[in-house]
C-alpha cells in the first residue's frame, strides 16, 4: 500500500477509505441491506490486511451501531495509533431539542457518545454531515476548533455543500484563528462530476484533500448498462436510489457505462477497477469511501491503486457527460421536495 497526505497536512492515509456505512445492526438502521457485527468484521479485518488504515463512518449510521462495530473490530484487529478513524455529525440522533444540528450543546454532546461507541479517545478525522443552516457558523467552528485544542479531534472536515459555504467557513477559520477544516466529503464520480464546477477548485487552491462518497455511482459504474438487476439497497432504500442520475441523462449514462466497459476490457481488469483509477487522476483526490460487502469489492478497490488509465483513455470516460442538477449542500426537506417537483423522478438524499 502506497499512503499518501491527506491535503497539505502530515497525516498518512491510504488511497482506498472504507465506507462504514454499510455495516450496522439492522434493527438499528436499515434492516435489509445493513451488515451486522458477524459479517462486518472480517471485512474490517481483511481490510487491514490489505494495507487499508482509513475508516469513515457516522453517528448517524444505523443509530450509532456503525460506530461500536467499527470501533470494537479496529480495537481488536489494529494498532490504534496506526489507523484513521474518521466520523461525523449533524442528522437527528434523538426526537428531543437539541438533538441534531450543530449548535455547541449538540456538538459537545455527541463527540462524547462517538468517542464512547468507537472505543477510543480521540476521533483523528471529525466532519460536520451537512452544513447546519440554523447555527451560526461562527458557533459552529469554534466549538470544533475546542474540540482539536481539547485533544478529542486531531483533525476536522466537512462534506457536501455549496462552495461558496465552505469557502465562507475556510475564511472565518483563518480569521479567528480557528482549527481548519483539512477535507471536503463529496459527491463525485463519472456520472456526477458538478464538483468540477466550483467545489473541487476551491480545494485544490485551498490544500483541501477530498474524499469520495458514491464512488461507483451506486453500483452503475460497476455493471454493464444492460445488465439491470437490483440491488437490496435500491430496492429499499429509495432516498438514495437515483442519486442526482436522472431519466434526463439516460443517453449520457449509457455513453459513459459502456466506455468504462470498453475500458476495462482493454486493461483486463473490472469496470470497478476503471471507475475508481479515474477518481485516482483527479489531483484533488485524496480516496474514494468504498462501502465493501464483500472481500472481492475490498480486493478490486485494492488493485485499482494498480490501473494507469492513458490521456486517451481519460478522455474517453469523460466525453460523453452532460450537466446534472447541482444540489450540493441543500439540506432543508422543504428545499429538497422544491428541488424533486422542479425535477421529476429525481431523488435526493
Amino acid at each position: 500500500m502506497r499512503y499518501i497526505k491527506l491535503g497539505t497536512t502530515g497525516l498518512d492515509v491510504s488511497p482506498i477509505a472504507i465506507g462504514a456505512m454499510t455495516y450496522g445492526e439492522p434493527d438499528r438502521g436499515h434492516p435489509v441491506w445493513s451488515k451486522g457485527e458477524e459479517e462486518a468484521r472480517p471485512l474490517i479485518r481483511h481490510a487491514l490486511e490489505v494495507g487499508i488504515n482509513f475508516f469513515d463512518t457516522a453517528n448517524l449510521y444505523s443509530y450509532g451501531s456503525s460506530e461500536e462495530i467499527l470501533g470494537r473490530a479496529l480495537k481488536e484487529y489494529a494498532d490504534r495509533d496506526a489507523v484513521v478513524i474518521a466520523t461525523k455529525l449533524r442528522h437527528p440522533m434523538r426526537p428531543s431539542p437539541n438533538g441534531r444540528g450543530l449548535s455547541r450543546k449538540a456538538i459537545m454532546t455527541e463527540v462524547d457518545h462517538s468517542l464512547r461507541r468507537l472505543g477510543t479517545d480521540y476521533i483523528d478525522l471529525y466532519q460536520i454531515h451537512r452544513n447546519d443552516h440554523s447555527t451560526p457558523w461562527e458557533e459552529t467552528l469554534q466549538v470544533l476548533s475546542d474540540l482539536v485544542q481539547a485533544g478529542k479531534v486531531r483533525y476536522l472536515g466537512a462534506s457536501s455543500m455549496h462552495a461558496w459555504e465552505f469557502a465562507k467557513a475556510l475564511h472565518l477559520q483563518k480569521q479567528h484563528g480557528w482549527a481548519r477544516f483539512v477535507s471536503m466529503q463529496d459527491h463525485y464520480n463519472l456520472l456526477a462530476r458538478e464538483e468540477e464546477r466550483e467545489m473541487l477548485p476551491l480545494c485544490l487552491d485551498e490544500g483541501v484533500g477530498t474524499l469520495v462518497w458514491s464512488p461507483l455511482a451506486r453500483g452503475r459504474l460497476a455493471r454493464a448498462w444492460d445488465d439491470a438487476r437490483s440491488t437490496q439497497r435500491s430496492e429499499t432504500d429509495a432516498a438514495y436510489a437515483d442519486l442526482l442520475y436522472s431519466p434526463a441523462q439516460e443517453a449520457s449514462n449509457q455513453a459513459i457505462i459502456d466506455a468504462v466497459g470498453q475500458v476495462a476490457e482493454a486493461h483486463g481488469v473490472s469496470r470497478a477497477q476503471i471507475a475508481l483509477a479515474w477518481l485516482r487522476r483527479q489531483p484533488v483526490v485524496t480516496a474514494p469511501l468504498v462501502g465493501a460487502g464483500s472481500i472481492s469489492q475490498i480486493d478490486q478497490a485494492v488493485a485499482s491503486l494498480d490501473v494507469d488509465l492513458t490521456d486517451a483513455e481519460v478522455r474517453a470516460l469523460e466525453a460523453p457527460y452532460t450537466p446534472r442538477y447541482d444540489w450540493q449542500g441543500v439540506s432543508d426537506e422543504a428545499e429538497l421536495e422544491a428541488i424533486r417537483r422542479r425535477v421529476p423522478g429525481m431523488a435526493l438524499s
